[in-house]
């Protein structure tokens, strides 16, 4: 395992638009442990992870059709490692820590000829060592859990002296989400978004449940005469399941004429990756189905979850198939707002999963917990997890990560994602 000084774990966070709509993610480039190492070591080391896991691996690829904004300290910077980035999806966020000297603010006009798009992060407050890059940048992120409502009114008023895109960030609650967008904020980035949190306390939907019943009835091997039965009574379920189908599930030039020909073209396994997928998808007219901020999490969580499965224990499809379904059934009680326990009663689950769901013990509740710290950008846990974990290490787990983002975006936007 690589030394801790040079481990550092990729998350990203969605950004959403006024309409909840996700328009860029941003890239989190954490040290595991060791806080306190000197800049250079992790530039180093944000360079290692930058070209590794995001050129190697295709930036593009990894953020769809969505920007990527990325912190940059001073080192970061001024390095030319950035002009290697594609102009066009990268949006640099000068952290609030950066010293504000004319070699910075020449390497910003510089950058921003380049192409790049320019934030201003953590911002709290009118300061004058900030004017400069209040000239230059085109985005401000204002950290709304820094300032109270009064605060908040204040420092949005007076950016309203420049012409920048307001971003507000750290936003967990309903009422705040609402107060920024009545103030004048357009983009939006905190846990709000992420999770459905308006949603607590309905039971399941209709289509819920019967998408509950039908992943049951695939895990006990029904037969497909049944399971078209029950999606007969379900339109709407029907017409999500033949559109998956149609453009991404299947990865052959064949159209999908019937329920029939769905199920079997698929397959057991691949129905029962769309079913779990399905939960998580609210298509809007006009619109893809899958496009939700939550719905790319739990796909990149259950595929993260599975490709961790094949390090731990390389051949064991089996094993796989348990950590997607535990990655993918772990967000359901966010999405519904119910408990994981009446959740768990509409589907036959063996012990190790249910166990991992119910009280994340065991191997796949390891997995689970390092899905959740890697979202949370907790560092330390990653590490020790990762530890704990045999046949990973913060390589792998970066690769991993990355290859399970690819794979969640490529189910909304390219109609090349196999299961």
């Amino acid at each position: 395992m690589s030394s801790p000084n040079t481990e550092i774990f990729i998350g990203r966070q969605p950004i959403m638009d006024r309409r909840q709509q996700m328009v860029a993610y941003e890239l989190l480039f954490r040290r595991s442990q060791h806080n306190a190492a000197d800049v250079r070591d992790d530039l180093a080391a944000t360079a290692s992870v930058i070209t590794r896991a995001f050129i190697d691996l295709g930036i593009e690829a990894a953020l769809g059709p969505y920007q990527g904004f990325i912190n940059c300290d001073e080192s970061l910077l001024l390095s030319d490692l950035l002009e290697v980035l594609p102009s066009d999806k990268v949006v640099l966020e000068v952290l609030e820590t950066v010293d504000i000297t004319p070699a910075v603010v020449e390497r910003c006009v510089e950058l921003k000829a380049l192409g790049f798009t320019l934030a201003l992060d953590d911002f709290v407050g009118y300061e004058d060592r900030f004017k400069p890059l209040l000239d230059i940048v085109e985005i401000v992120k204002v950290d709304t859990m820094l300032v109270d409502p009064a605060g908040l009114l204040a420092v949005t008023r007076k950016l309203g002296n420049w012409p920048v895109t307001l971003l507000a960030e750290r936003v967990e609650k309903v009422e705040l989400a609402e107060h920024c967008q009545q103030i004048g904020y357009s983009l939006f980035q905190g846990y709000y978004f992420a999770k459905p949190m308006i949603m607590a306390g309905k039971r399941l939907s209709h289509s819920q449940m019967a998408l509950l019943r039908l992943l049951g009835m695939v895990l006990e091997d029904t037969d497909v005469a049944e399971l078209e039965a029950v999606f007969k009574r379900e339109p709407g379920l029907t017409m999500n399941l033949m559109r998956l189908t149609n453009s991404v599930a299947t990865g052959v030039r064949v159209k999908v004429t019937s329920l029939r020909h769905a199920i079997t073209l698929l397959g057991r396994r691949q129905l029962q990756r769309w079913l779990q997928l399905l939960m998580y998808t609210k298509p809007r007219p006009g619109t893809e189905p899958i496009s939700s901020p939550l719905m790319q999490l739990a796909a990149t969580r259950g595929k993260l979850m599975e490709l961790l499965a094949g390090q731990i224990e390389p051949g064991r499809q089996e094993f796989e198939d348990q950590a997607f379904m535990v990655g993918i059934i772990s967000l359901m009680p966010a999405l519904m707002g119910v408990p994981m326990a009446e959740i768990l009663n509409g589907i036959s689950l063996g012990n190790t999963v249910r166990e991992a769901l119910e009280a994340q013990t065991g191997t796949l509740g390891k997995m689970l917990d390092l899905t959740e710290a890697l979202e949370g950008n907790d560092g330390e846990t990653c590490h020790d997890l990762t530890a704990r974990l045999p046949g990973l290490d913060a390589d792998r787990v970066n690769a991993c990560h990355t290859q399970a983002l690819i794979w969640a975006n490529n189910i909304g936007v390219s109609g090349n994602a196999q299961p």
